[in-house]
Parts: structure tokens; C-alpha cells; sequence
């Protein structure tokens, strides 16, 4: 063990025995007695001592729920804790990295990556370009899988920067107890605080937990993070970092995506627009003030002081109005938002106190500011807080996040026959394609009306209209773009420009189409190549276009690996229709946090991607509890995004070769396996929904009030499909079996020989990293407690579905160990593969409680145990590291 090591075990061990003094002291000695026979028998249950399991089994379920759902929390707490001091250990050990120059620079740094790219050919020059254009926009979205309450990720963060504290090499006796005690009382305020969330939040909620991760560590972990990349620009190509330049920019669903939520009004997404703007403004004003204070200097540039109007301290004289327009534009948003529908009418003013709208206006003054520095001799000052002011505004704008509107492609089609029907025109609804797409075109090019404001339409279709309506009145800086969800064909696509051009949007958004079944992603290709061969729709997007992959949708459909080589085929069709047709292609990825929703490591994930598929421009979700795993401290967040950046630059520069003709065959023939091995289970087993329903909690995860939208689409059948793939995936992650993510993955590995998969796994990225994810699943998986389950849940004749699954899973573990030569899942991953042979002890605990928690819920629906199966799915959440 090395010494990084054991400062983690320690951390580990420290948490684990203050929430032991916390369970004494708040509770009782007869609980933490209970805590550690319960661990006791886990361990060695986990050793391979069977009866031990059993016996562990039965002692959870003779508990009363008053009794065993303390054992579950308390278990559940100590994963919370040993991810917090994982997370610390991350930013640690970074540190660590940057302290020691003898060490190699970290693997994914600018400084590794940089040195990596010019030893393998990449000029400087090409270099310092190819990052000064680089355009990667990371979209934050309320996918509901963050099941962990604000006030108790504040706390969690706390206990973080306490850990950091403990770390200095210079603390005194009386420091050291100081930290111990506010830790102590930290893990106690948590143990003591209510997990259960009572209330779905509303949408606005979720805007303002959106935004409260930029105040927590995004607006300063920007600086930080340019001014690392600035340093390693100088360093490797002798040039700095351009002004506006702006590697990476922010976007957000929250608020603005509608797709099956009929909470989100065109009114939620006007206030969300003005909440970030709100944000913003108070970041801003901060910041105006601390530069106030420290550019004291006397005397300015003849430039600067003409604006100023003043020979005395220019520099203030000139903030000091930005300062005052800061402060109206804070109290005008607070002033609109006051009052429901006044986003509407804001701005209003237009004089001195007017509020700031457009980035430029901020911008402006600040950039005055630094030339006249410069030019004064005074850079080193310049290169202080007022560059990383500059370079916020260049990120953020006044806006923070530029926020995306999301709505179904359905609900558009549904708005069209409506028009039509009044018009006389038929019903759009039953014309074939050709004659939608003629019918659009028609209407892009004309300067008559096609919707009468008087026409009477029902509450769906007028809900779509007025969303546009919205999209027109809101100020296009607060704007990103409209996504289409379940894209089709290209009428898909024009029917959003159409209703752009009725609605009067001034500065349109840009159409993002959303392919995510597998057909659709199948056909991807020729519906670009469609819609490119239209002048009108050229001239609408001005020779750029964003495209979006589904990894959620294709999976439930065919599979997690059929649903993987589909989108990469997809992206190889776009990507070469949008070369031919001239066009500047950003294929935006919708991954989520779990493996079966697109997830895993960043690196691996863009490095994997098609040849060409990146090419300096990158547009990603990050969905759910991934906002807070990925940015949630401060040193987190810097290494996010330093990753996004290098992995982005690395896959334009040296993107992999393109497979080999004789693997896409043989990749065709096992993806074609694998949706006939996966589907003949999920769809075409009859019995398969019952036994999901009763094999896993499902149906009970509605009540965790997670997010603001429904779990299933309305309106749709009963079955898989109506099922959103957040509780699809969700669900099978908390009985361990994570099937979405394995399932079928057997049948492909046997349609192919073993030295052609060993051959693509140690030359081809893409199905490296698809075979290292599925590993890493499986090692996460576990047929006991699976088995467990259903024991307790699932009706006898149901049960041969299970016994199935649990061999098919049995035979995936064989045969990717196989294709990967390992002896032991993981067994090249030493760090994930001891964090979860850490975690299991204390996590098959909290899956025991909750099935037995399930059952007796399913027979009284008493609403004691709903809060229960809460506390424990939280618990189960944080023991796998993800949900959905």
C-alpha cells in the first residue's frame, strides 16, 4: 500500500469511527452494537462464508422497521462518508502530482497532453490554434438521479474542506482538535437531519439547485482552471491563452426542458432565464467590488481616464457606474421575479440605472481596464483578478448558462394538425413525408401567417405555441438551443423552424435534432443529408449544425452494446454528411451517470469516439448526480474540466483509426446478436414486466421526489416502453443486477471468435472501452442479492425469469474475462476494484433492509416504510456511486 494509500484509509477510518461516537451518543449502545454484528456477519458473508449471508439475511428481516432502518442509514452514512473521503483523496492526490517535480505530470493534464501531442508530431503552433478554437459546452441538466438533499450535500462539502484542513503539515494540537470537533459536529448535524425528501420539487427548485453549483465551485474554478491551461500553453508553445479565447461554456436543461414534463410552463422557463441572470449579477457585483478595491492606482491611460472623467483613481471612476448598473440590474431581476409573468416586461428601463443585458456591456469596461494597465507597465496587475473577471464574463456572460428548450417532436406534429385542420388543409397529422416537407418549406418561404392568434387550440397545443411565444420575448444571450427529442425524419426538424419563424423569434435558436432509438439512429444519416439538400434549411443554419445522440433511449431499445455501436455508426453518417454538404458539424452526447445511460469515465468516453466525430467542438450533458460527482469541490471541478479540455484536444489532434473493415463486420454480426439476446427477454418475454415490477422497486421509486418531471411518458402503454430510462436504469441498480448494462452483451461475445474480439479489445478504442465499462458494471453487479430479492418479492412462477438472468450474467462475467485475459474483473483498475470490494460489506446490509422493507410496504402501503424504502435507496444510491 502506498503511502497515498493509507492517508485515504485513514480519512476512511477516521469518518467511520466519529460516526460510531455519533451513533453511541445520539442514539444508543445497543445500535452501534447492532452496526457492527451487522458488519460482521457482511464481511464474512463476502469472505465466502454462505451461512453467514443467511444468517445476516434473517437478522435484518426479524427487525422491526423501527429497528432496522436505523442499521440501514447507519451503513448508509459510512458510504457517504468513504465517498467524501474518495473524493478528497482525488484532489489530494492532484496536489500531490503538482507538489513533486520529479513526478511525470498526471495522466489527462494540460502538461502531459500538451507534451504527448508535440512528441507525436503536432506542431506548436497547430497546437496553441487548434485550443484557442476549441468550443466544448457542457449542458446541466434535472435528470432526476441526484436523490441526495441540498442541505445535506452543503454539509458533505463541508466535512470535504474540513478533511483538506487536516491535510496542512502545520497545524498545532489545539487546530487539530478544533477540525476533529467540527467534523464530529458536521457527521451529527448530518446523522440528525431528515434524508426523505416530503415534496417533489417544483421546477424553479430545480433551477436554483442548477445554479447553486456555480456559486459552490464553478465561477471559481473557471480562473483557476484557465489560468493551469494558460500556464501549460506558455510553457509548450511559448504563447498565451487569448483573451477570447473560451475553451468551455456552460448550458442548461433546468427549466427548459419540457419533453414529458408539464411542469415546465412557458412562464418557469422565463423565470429560470432571469434566475441565472440573477445569479450572475450577484457573482458579478462581488467581483466589481473586490476590483474596485484593489485597482487603487492613480493614474491611467489618456483612453481611460476620457471614459472615467476623472484623473483621480480612473480605474474606480470608471467601475463605480458598472457597479451601480450591476446593483439596478440585481434589483430589477428581483423585482421581476417578485411577481409571476413579469419576466415578460423585463428589462424596462433605459437610462443610467438601466440593467445590464448583454455580456459586451460588462465586457467593454473591463477590457478598457486591462488595456490601460498594460499599457501603464502595470501587467503583473493586470494579470490578477481583473483577468479572471475578463475571463468569466467571456464564459458566463450575463447569463451564467445558456439555457436549452426541449420539447417531443410529437407534440409539435400534434400543434401542425391543428393548424392544418383549421386551415382546410387536411390533417398533417396523415400526410406522408414528402408532403410535410413541402408544406414547411412552403411556409418558411412565406410571408403570410400560418397560425391565427383567435384560432382555438387545445391545452397541449397551446402550451407549444406560446412556448414559442416565450423563446421570442426572452433575450437570445439567455438562449442556447431547441431540442428536438425523437427526431425522426426532416420534418421534424422544420416543423421547429416554422414555428420559430410564426412566433416572430427574432434571433432563432438553433434546431437540435435528438436521435435515440436505434432506428432513428440507424437512419440519422440520410435525414441530415435530407434536410441539407434544402437552400431554405441552409440558409437557416448558416453552414452550422449540432446534432444530439441518445445513449438512453437506443439502450432500452436494443441494448447497451447494440445501442453503442449504433451510435457510433450514427456519427460516422453525420459526420460525413455534414463534410460533403460543407456543413460545421457539434454532435452533442446526452450521457447520464450510469453505464447503461452513456456514462463512464470522460477520457475514455471522447477518446473512444469515430474519427473526425470531435474535431474541436463538444457538446455533453451532465446529468443528475454527475454535477455534483464531477464538480462538487472545488479541485473536482478543476480536473473536470482540464479533462474535458485535453480529451476534447487529443481526439481532434490524434483521433484513433478508423476500424477495420473485417471488425465492423464482425461488430455488425455480435450487435445483431446482442438486440435479439436483450430483447427477446425485455420485449418479447410476456412476462418480463411483471416480474421487473416485482423484482425491483419500480413502481416505489416514485416516491424518493427526486425531480419535478413524471417517471413514465404520458399517455403511452403500461410496459418498458412508457418507462423514462432514468427509473429503467434506477431501478435495476438497486437490486444490484444493473441489467440494462450487461444484458446481451453474452450473446454478442459468443457470435464472434475469441481471437478477433482479443484483437479489437487490444487495438480497436471503441470496443476496448465498451468491453472496460461492461466489466466495470459487472463487477458492480450481484446475483446474490438479486437472488435475494426475489426470494422475498417476486411470485414463484415468475421466478424461472430470474434464475435465467442470473445465468446469462454468470456467463458475461466468463466470457469478457476471456476477451480481456484478466483472471479477476477489474483486475487492471486497482482503485475501483478495492473501492467496491470496500463498499460491499456495507451496502449488502442496506439491500437486505430495503427488501424486506418492500415487501412488507407492497402488503400495507403504510407510509412509514415508503420513508424507509427512501432512506435506503438513498443508501444503495451512494454505495453504487450512481442511479440512473
Amino acid at each position: 500500500m502506498t503511502d497515498s494509500d493509507q492517508r485515504l484509509r485513514d480519512d476512511v477510518h477516521l469518518l467511520g469511527d466519529l460516526l460510531g461516537e455519533t451513533l453511541r451518543a445520539q442514539e444508543s449502545g445497543q445500535l452501534f452494537d447492532m452496526v457492527e454484528r451487522v458488519r460482521a456477519f457482511a464481511k464474512s458473508g463476502r469472505a465466502g462464508q454462505r451461512e453467514d449471508f443467511e444468517r445476516l439475511a434473517e437478522l435484518l428481516a426479524s427487525r422491526p422497521a423501527e429497528e432496522a432502518l436505523p442499521i440501514a442509514r447507519a451503513f448508509a452514512h459510512f458510504l457517504t462518508l468513504a465517498n467524501i473521503a474518495e473524493q478528497h483523496h482525488r484532489v489530494r492526490r492532484r496536489r500531490e502530482y503538482e507538489r513533486d517535480e520529479d513526478a511525470a505530470p498526471q495522466a489527462g493534464s494540460c502538461d502531459e497532453t500538451f507534451a504527448r501531442l508535440i512528441a507525436s508530431g503536432v506542431s506548436p503552433d497547430h497546437l496553441f490554434e487548434t485550443i484557442a478554437s476549441l468550443d466544448i459546452e457542457l449542458v446541466f441538466t434535472a435528470h432526476p438521479t441526484e436523490v441526495v438533499r441540498r442541505t445535506l450535500l452543503q454539509k458533505h462539502r463541508r466535512i470535504a474542506d474540513l478533511l483538506a484542513q487536516r491535510d496542512h503539515s502545520d497545524l498545532t494540537v489545539p487546530e487539530e482538535e478544533e477540525i476533529a470537533g467540527a467534523l464530529r459536529r458536521e457527521i451529527t448535524a448530518a446523522w440528525e437531519t431528515d434524508e426523505v425528501r416530503h415534496e417533489r420539487p417544483t421546477p424553479l427548485e430545480e433551477v436554483k439547485g442548477g445554479l447553486f453549483i456555480f456559486e459552490q465551485t464553478v465561477w471559481d474554478a473557471l480562473p483557476r482552471y484557465l489560468r493551469t491551461l494558460d500556464d501549460a500553453l506558455n510553457d509548450h508553445t511559448g504563447r498565451a491563452l487569448p483573451l477570447d479565447a473560451m475553451p468551455i461554456r456552460f448550458g442548461s436543461w433546468i427549466g427548459g426542458d419540457r419533453d414529458g414534463n408539464p411542469n415546465i410552463t412557458p412562464d418557469v422557463t422565463g423565470e429560470a432565464c432571469l434566475l441565472a441572470r440573477w445569479v450572475a449579477a450577484d457573482l458579478y457585483l462581488r467581483e466589481i467590488d473586490e476590483l474596485r478595491s484593489e485597482l487603487s492606482m492613480a493614474t491611467g491611460s489618456a483612453e481611460l481616464t476620457a471614459a472615467a472623467g476623472s484623473k483621480q483613481e480612473p480605474y474606480r471612476a470608471l467601475l463605480r457606474p458598472l457597479r451601480a448598473r450591476l446593483l439596478a440590474t440585481r434589483e430589477s431581476l428581483e423585482e421581476a421575479l417578485a411577481s409571476r409573468g413579469m419576466w415578460r416586461e423585463w428589462p424596462q428601463r433605459n437610462d443610467d440605472r438601466a440593467p445590464i443585458v448583454e455580456a459586451r456591456e460588462l465586457l467593454d469596461p473591463l477590457l478598457l481596464c486591462h488595456r490601460s494597465l498594460i499599457a501603464t507597465g502595470n501587467a503583473i496587475i493586470a494579470a490578477g483578478r481583473l483577468l479572471d473577471l475578463i475571463r468569466r464574463v467571456v464564459c458566463f456572460g450575463t447569463t451564467l448558462v445558456r439555457l436549452d428548450v426541449r420539447q417531443d417532436s410529437a407534440r409539435h406534429e400534434a400543434l401542425l394538425d391543428a393548424v392544418t385542420r383549421a386551415r382546410g388543409d387536411g390533417s398533417y397529422a396523415d400526410w406522408n413525408e414528402e408532403q410535410r416537407v413541402e408544406f414547411l418549406l412552403r411556409a418558411l418561404s412565406s410571408a403570410q401567417p400560418l397560425i391565427d392568434r383567435q384560432l382555438a387550440l387545445g391545452e397541449e397545443e397551446r402550451d407549444v405555441i406560446e412556448t414559442f411565444r416565450a423563446i421570442a420575448r426572452i433575450h437570445p444571450e439567455s438562449l442556447g438551443a431547441y431540442v428536438i427529442t425523437m427526431a425522426r425524419q426532416p420534418s421534424d426538424v422544420l416543423a421547429v423552424a416554422v414555428l420559430q419563424k410564426e412566433a416572430g423569434v427574432a434571433s432563432p435558436l438553433r434546431i437540435v435534432p435528438l436521435f435515440e432509438t436505434v432506428e432513428d439512429l440507424h437512419n440519422s444519416g440520410a435525414t441530415m443529408q435530407r434536410l441539407f439538400s434544402s437552400d431554405r434549411y441552409r440558409a437557416i443554419i448558416d453552414g452550422r449544425q449540432v446534432v444530439m445522440v441518445g445513449y438512453s433511449d437506443s439502450s432500452k431499445d436494443g441494448g447497451r452494446f447494440t445501442a453503442a455501436w449504433e451510435l457510433f455508426k450514427a456519427q460516422e453518417q453525420i459526420v460525413e454528411t455534414c463534410r460533403r454538404a460543407g456543413i460545421e458539424l457539434t454532435l452533442f452526447h446526452g450521457r447520464g451517470g450510469s453505464v447503461g445511460r452513456g456514462g463512464g469515465p470522460t477520457y475514455m468516453a471522447i477518446a473512444s469516439q469515430p474519427p473526425g466525430s470531435v474535431d474541436g467542438r463538444l457538446r455533453v450533458t451532465v446529468q443528475g448526480e454527475m454535477i455534483q460527482a464531477e464538480f462538487g469541490l472545488a479541485g473536482i471541478a478543476l480536473r473536470t474540466l482540464e479533462v474535458y479540455t485535453t480529451a476534447t484536444l487529443a481526439a481532434t489532434l490524434a483521433p484513433p483509426e478508423p476500424p477495420r473493415e473485417e471488425w465492423r463486420v464482425t461488430i455488425d454480426v455480435m450487435a445483431a446478436a446482442a438486440r435479439a439476446g436483450y430483447r427477446s427477454v425485455v420485449y418479447e418475454e410476456p412476462r418480463f414486466v411483471d416480474y421487473f415490477r416485482a423484482a425491483t422497486p419500480e413502481l416505489e421509486l416514485g416516491e424518493l421526489n427526486i425531480g419535478s418531471r413524471p417517471a413514465r411518458r404520458s399517455g403511452a402503454k403500461k410496459g418498458v416502453e412508457s418507462l423514462r430510462a432514468i427509473p429503467w436504469q434506477f431501478a435495476w441498480t438497486q437490486n444490484r443486477l444493473l441489467l440494462p448494462s450487461w444484458l446481451g452483451v453474452d450473446s454478442a461475445l459468443e457470435a464472434a471468435p475469441i481471437e478477433s474480439l482479443r484483437a479489437m479489445y487490444a487495438s480497436f478504442p471503441f470496443f476496448r472501452s465498451t468491453i472496460d465499462l461492461i466489466e466495470m458494471v459487472l463487477a458492480k453487479a450481484e446475483s446474490n442479492i438479486a437472488e435475494y430479492y426475489e426470494r422475498l418479492l417476486v411470485p414463484q412462477e415468475l421466478r424461472d425469469i430470474g434464475q435465467r438472468l442470473r445465468a446469462r450474467l454468470a456467463l458475461t462475467v466468463q466470457l469478457v474475462l476471456e476477451v480481456t485475459g484478466h483472471k479477476r474483473l477489474l483486475e487492471s483498475n486497482r482503485v475501483l476494484r478495492r473501492s467496491i470490494d470496500v463498499r460491499n460489506p456495507y451496502v449488502d446490509p442496506i439491500n437486505l433492509v430495503q427488501a424486506e422493507i418492500l415487501r412488507r410496504y407492497r402488503v400495507s402501503n403504510d407510509p412509514a416504510l415508503r420513508d424507509a424504502f427512501v432512506v435506503t435507496a438513498n443508501g444503495i444510491a451512494a454505495g453504487m456511486r450512481n442511479t440512473g
